[in-house]
């Protein structure tokens, strides 16, 4: 049998570059979606991919070259290698060249990939089928997708480090609808293991929506106090998070580049208590525990692979601490090297109570639970607009009193981190938006007093 292990040596003993990197990821995903109360697919499938990095030096530097491809044998690894060996001589003197991580093997390299099967998700589809039957009682539809996935990176480099890491990752999504389709909402769960979705819960809530939806109350633009619970924040954290680089920052181009020059780390720029922070063994958020880059871009770089992660602090007590920021953009900028973690937590001294708290010490306050189709306005402030959908909540005298038009929205993640006057306790979270693709995420609740709703939209 050909293992990943074998792939990388293989590749490592053939490549006639000066240097090499080799990453192969193997990936095996179950899932299963359903509408109208009744399961529709079900699949297992299983990926495999291969990342060369050919290092070619030359007196002006070292080149590289890149190539990433699906390759299962050693023949298809051997032509992966000789093309971007191939590719590397006929580069030029690549800008964030560094000399490549160097370390020894990981104890659990010998170990195969991790895998996922559809016995995972049984117990799951057995929750399912109950919710399926309450719903038909009560003149409900369900419709949604659950997902499993082990990812198992191995990273090898001519410099003799070898490296493993398995990433179980579990999330879902469900939509309730009345038979009539009058009202729409949804909630979502990120897991590790399946086994731990409370579909009971998911459902539970749902019922509570539309029964809020029961009644509806038709509102214009404006600002207006807004709740933002865990799932909302997430999407915007999220976004802040991803145009962290430091380089393109020192390059004056988002909204942490200072005016006057240079970046904004070091300085205020969310309210005092606030922590924006990743760590790969924070638990239950636990991520790859070094840097993985398959391309060099203004925030990481393929000579990273392979460093080690630890905690950081993005933003500290209100300050802008970090940066994504890779070894190459560090000597640009004179940032610390902070390269991506795949995990993402905010907090906020003193935050406490859950989304239910807040509303119940809410006077005149919109509930809004899902946010979607971001779209960036103005790089410079980190100006967001995007809709509202499946579920806007009008609160009164601490309760949910009936469910809202939708919005359009424009906002700043930044300038929210801001003006937030109450902040929930942080709990593990999951983005309606970028869930799927950063699923990792742990967020408050927050109560904003002046949200902006741009325009009415016709989102359901």
């Amino acid at each position: 049998m050909t293992t990943p292990q074998h792939l990388v040596e293989h590749a490592l003993e053939i490549s006639t570059a000066d240097h090499c990197v080799v990453i192969v990821r193997e990936s095996s995903t179950a899932n299963l979606r359903w509408a109208n109360n009744t399961l529709t697919t079900n699949g297992l499938m299983s990926a495999s991919s291969v990342t060369v990095v050919s290092l070619v030096d030359g007196s002006a530097g070292s080149a590289v070259g890149v190539l990433t491809r699906s390759a299962t044998t050693a023949g298809q690894v051997e032509a992966l290698v000789a093309e971007a060996d191939e590719v590397a001589r006929a580069a030029g003197p690549a800008e964030d060249a560094a000399p490549l991580v160097e370390g020894s093997e990981s104890a659990d390299w010998g170990s195969l990939p991790g895998r996922t099967s559809l016995e995972v998700l049984q117990r799951f589809g057995s929750s399912l089928g109950q919710a399926f039957d309450r719903s038909r009682s009560g003149g409900r539809l369900l419709f949604g997708y659950v997902e499993h996935d082990v990812t198992t990176t191995y990273l090898g480099a001519s410099t003799g480090l070898r490296l493993r890491h398995e990433q179980p990752t579990g999330h879902v999504g469900v939509t309730g609808k009345p038979t009539d389709w009058s009202a729409s909402a949804w909630v979502g769960q990120a897991v590790e293991q399946l086994s731990d979705i409370d579909v009971d819960g998911l459902d539970t809530e749902l019922v509570r929506r539309l029964r809020w939806a029961e009644r509806t109350v038709d509102l214009p633009a404006g600002r207006y106090e807004t709740l933002l619970p865990p799932t909302a924040v997430a999407d915007l954290a999220i976004y802040a998070y991803w145009v962290g680089s430091g380089r393109d920052a020192h390059d004056g181009q988002t909204v942490y580049s200072d005016p006057s020059g240079g970046t904004k780390v070091g300085q205020q720029i969310a309210r005092s208590g606030v922590r924006l922070s990743s760590d790969p063994a924070a638990p239950g958020l636990a991520a790859l525990p070094f840097a993985l880059a398959t391309a060099s871009s203004s925030a990481e770089s393929v000579f990273d692979n392979g460093l080690p992660l630890g905690a950081t602090d993005w933003i500290r007590d209100g300050k802008l601490n970090a940066l994504l920021t890779s070894r190459h953009a560090g000597r640009l900028t004179n940032l610390s090297t902070t390269p991506a973690i795949d995990n993402l937590s905010l907090s906020v001294d003193g935050g406490a109570g859950s989304v239910d708290d807040l509303i119940a010490s809410s006077e005149q306050t919109l509930l809004l639970t899902c946010l979607w189709y971001f779209r960036e306005v103005d790089p410079q402030t980190l100006l967001l607009t995007g809709i509202t959908r499946d579920g806007v909540y009008l609160v009164e005298g601490g309760e949910v009193v009936g469910a809202v038009n939708n919005f359009r929205f424009n906002e700043s993640p930044i300038d929210l981190l801001n003006r937030f006057t109450e902040a929930g306790q942080t709990q593990r979270s999951f983005s309606r938006e970028w869930g799927d693709y950063f699923p990792r995420t742990a967020t408050p609740t927050l109560r904003i007093p002046d949200f902006n709703m741009s325009s009415v939209s016709q989102a359901s």
